[in-house]
């Protein structure tokens, strides 16, 4: 099985938590190798699971732009290029990071665009699991890996500002005519009960909720000190509950 989900959401809405903890468990579970996609321009993922990334796929693109005319005769611009993704590849211990970066900036990049996307595709079909971390939009992951995504997971918090927004992104998600099989939403941070004003907005969201996660403090206390996931206690009630949310969900894409 390969399995690729992609994660969205307001910013602050803890995307990048819940996109760590589902990669700790996954490998905990053995569902290695496993492929961590920061598709955010705000990138953190890496930090967040241990690993540091010095070249960027926006780097990357902008640089082959600028070289694209003093390439050595008979070397193709893929062939350059796919050598170059291939290094920018951060390997760990069962999960390999790659940083999508900043979006392009001026000039033409069509041709790099096509091979990035061609690449891309056939790099997430070797491995048992892919996890995008989402910027807040999906512009960003639209233009690069939108192919094949087998759940959105759209996260917010318990206010009625952020489940607005995860409307606004489902309904973007059927805009860019994303080829996405399955969507839902994770309730992250939650202290007690939703409001009626909240319950109202969820309910507009139209998204079934996979996963209810309460305020951790075991998290809140990792990232102030800018800790990785793995030093999380497995007893961790963050780490419980997303790992209880991933055994349903896997268990209904074994059984699609």
């Amino acid at each position: 099985m390969s399995l690729t989900i992609a994660v969205a959401g307001k910013g602050g809405t803890g995307k990048t938590t819940l996109s760590s903890l589902m990669i700790r468990s996954l490998c905990t579970r053995g569902l290695t190798p496993l492929l961590a996609v920061d598709a955010d321009p705000n990138a953190n993922l890496g930090e967040a699971i241990g690993l540091s990334a010095d070249l960027s796929i926006g780097r990357l693109q902008a640089e082959t732009l600028k070289q694209i005319h003093d390439l050595p005769a008979g070397v193709p611009l893929s062939r350059h290029l796919e050598y170059e993704l291939h290094q920018s590849i951060v390997e760990g211990e069962g999960v390999d990071l790659l940083v999508m970066g900043h979006g392009e900036g001026p000039g033409c990049y069509c041709a790099v665009n096509h091979i990035l996307r061609r690449y891309l595709e056939s790099l997430r079909s070797a491995y048992r699991c892919t996890i995008l971390d989402n910027e807040a939009g999906m512009e960003h992951l639209s233009r690069r890996v939108s192919h094949g995504i087998d759940l959105l997971l759209v996260v917010s918090d318990g206010s009625p500002t952020a489940l607005r927004a995860a409307t606004r992104i489902a309904r973007m998600a059927d805009d860019l005519e994303l080829e996405i099989r399955r969507r839902a939403l994770v309730l992250t941070n939650l202290r007690g009960e939703l409001t009626d004003r909240a319950n109202a907005e969820l309910e507009a969201t139209g998204l079934e909720v996979v996963g209810r996660i309460p305020f951790d403090e075991a998290i809140a206390e990792m990232n102030l000190s800018g800790g990785s996931i793995h030093d999380l206690p497995p007893e961790s009630v963050s780490l419980t509950k997303v790992s209880d949310m991933l055994e349903r969900l896997l268990a209904k894409e074994e059984a699609a």
